[in-house]
């Protein structure tokens, strides 16, 4: 079976977003990429997560031409795609409807840095795209949402470019998070803080809606701590 070992990390990344409450039905995905065969595994469309096992997964080439599977793949798949394309260091991306980060995209707000969980993970604000036009509404829909998430993160109109590795998760304005990471089990990983940050927002700013977050000593002790060359959280390699 073609890229069998990325297909079971597919699968299991799929299963985290249901275990971790993010997904309904069979609402959301995840897919992973290989690389050196220039090759995405993608969860099938429409397919309960519970029926679902490594064969299913389809894979299809970095422009979204089905390579092999016999369902239909995700609907999200040129999302996914493009942003393989444009971001060369991501291995996995995860696209849920979870509902705190929904709320947040639907509102059109970015998620601010307002603590160190927050800071933790990601280096500043949680941005969201500029609303889709009808135009592109109506034509490549999934690929202009692509498009979208790209262009916040190379920095469209008056806005900061942003590093996607910095920052890996981004809000389409008026739909939903996509999120992403080295992995596919980074990738839902990260997609699990994202809500989880998210709901520490909503619940901040119903506290105090003057909430400012973060200072930029605070957020880089955090972000940098468990980010980089000299990260210092965790065990780390043994020499």
């Amino acid at each position: 079976m073609l890229l069998e070992k990325l297909r079971e990390e597919v699968l299991e990344a799929n299963l985290e977003l249901v275990r971790q409450g993010l997904v309904l039905y069979t609402f959301g995905n995840a897919s992973g990429v290989d690389r050196e065969q220039g090759l995405v595994v993608i969860k099938p469309s429409g397919v309960a997560y519970d029926e679902m096992k490594p064969e299913h997964m389809v894979i299809a080439d970095l422009e979204g031409k089905i390579v092999e599977g016999e369902l239909r793949p995700s609907s999200d798949l040129d999302t996914h795609t493009l942003l393989y394309r444009e971001f060369p260091e991501i291995g996995g991306v995860v696209h849920t409807h979870s509902e705190f980060a929904t709320s947040f995209a639907q509102a059109r707000l970015p998620i601010p840095a307002l603590g160190t969980t927050h800071a933790d993970y990601f280096y500043g604000p949680v941005p969201v795209t500029l609303p889709l036009s009808d135009e592109a509404i109506g034509g490549r829909y999934v690929h202009e949402t692509g498009l979208a998430i790209v262009a916040r993160f190379k920095g469209e109109g008056d806005s900061k470019a942003i590093d996607p590795m910095a920052v890996p998760a981004c809000l389409v304005a008026g739909h939903a998070p996509f999120v992403w990471g080295k992995t596919p089990h980074d990738a839902a990983h990260n997609a699990v803080v994202l809500e989880a940050v998210a709901r520490m927002a909503y619940r901040t700013v119903s506290l105090e809606a003057n909430a400012i977050g973060v200072s930029q000593a605070l957020l880089d002790r955090h972000y940098f701590r468990k980010h980089g060359r000299d990260a210092t959280y965790g065990q780390g390699k043994s020499s």
